[in-house]
């Protein structure tokens, strides 16, 4: 039982209002709390921005240049990224239980680079991303391609089963070879994505209009980093991105496959959280780099 001696209380603050202050994350102020809390995880409150650290490639791919090993290439790059997306194998048997920032887990999935990539389905259930305490799950949307009903529909579920247990959405803007990878097709595809839900949406960066791209999208989008880049010019393209609106970037290849990834995550990370210029970031890798990538501050 509670002390019977329960002095009176009297302390109300009746004249201080309580304050309802917005989330920080564009499109998300109605969302539940636990999606809230969940986001929270994945993009830092203070900048209202994320590196995601994307090593999902070998669900397609298999052990690609710079994935042969996990546990030794991506490991020590985990400290420095706000998130991980992977899948849930390489999440069980390569990344300490002890890592308590987002996941992000690649939730659709299929054929292999062998075959029509643009095929997929949903490849985990909502009980195994509940089990595996994840913060969000990714699917492609192919917009435009062969199969886009299906990915769309894909998207859709999946939404419907993280809007219930409050996991968030991501959807990954998937271009095909044949399409143009322009800011009309980026705002259709980015756009389509969030009307249908998506609590999240990753795409592109484009040179001409990429702000209409962020503008047009009611909730956040990440970039991804696509294709291996000189050092330089990937600071570059994740500087033009935020600073055009992205809130964020996904990258992999252009960490994992750098000649210095401590160096090159941390420069990114001063890029999206310290909007430092991409000069000062690619002072900042070299010096890492030269300095054998002792950490420095997030």
């Amino acid at each position: 039982m509670a002390d019977a001696d329960n002095t009176e209380a009297k302390n109300y603050a009746a004249d201080v209002p309580m304050r309802s202050e917005p989330f920080f994350l564009k499109g998300s102020n109605n969302l539940d709390w636990g999606m809230k809390n969940r986001l929270a995880a994945i993009f830092n409150p203070s900048s209202g921005r994320t590196v995601m650290l994307a090593f999902d490639h070998g669900y397609f791919l298999g052990p690609t240049s710079g994935l042969e090993r996990v546990d030794l290439n991506i490991v020590p790059l985990i400290q420095y990224a706000d998130t991980l997306m992977l899948t849930r194998g390489i999440l069980r048997t390569s990344i300490p239980p002890t890592y308590t920032r987002g996941i992000v887990l690649r939730a659709s999935g299929g054929p292999s680079i062998l075959k029509e990539l643009s095929n997929e389905e949903i490849a985990v259930s909502i009980d195994e991303a509940i089990r595996l305490n994840v913060a969000a799950m990714a699917v492609q949307v192919f917009v435009g391609g062969e199969h886009e009903t299906r990915s769309v529909h894909n998207m859709t579920r999946l939404v419907d089963m993280g809007n219930r247990h409050g996991i968030a959405t991501l959807a990954v803007t998937a271009v095909g070879t044949e399409m143009v990878r322009d800011a009309k097709y980026m705002r259709l595809a980015t756009r389509m994505c969030a009307e249908l839900g998506a609590t999240y949406v990753k795409t592109y960066y484009v040179d001409e209009g990429f702000e209409t791209v962020t503008a047009a999208c009611p909730v956040p989008i990440v970039i991804a980093g696509g294709k291996k880049l000189p050092e330089a010019e990937a600071l570059q393209l994740a500087h033009n991105a935020v600073q055009q609106g992205a809130a964020g970037v996904d990258m992999g290849r252009n960490i994992f496959q750098s000649d210095a990834p401590v160096a090159m995550i941390q420069a990114v990370r001063g890029v999206v959280h310290k909007n430092l210029s991409p000069k000062e970031a690619y002072d900042l890798y070299l010096t890492l780099k030269d300095g054998d990538e002792h950490p420095a501050d997030s």
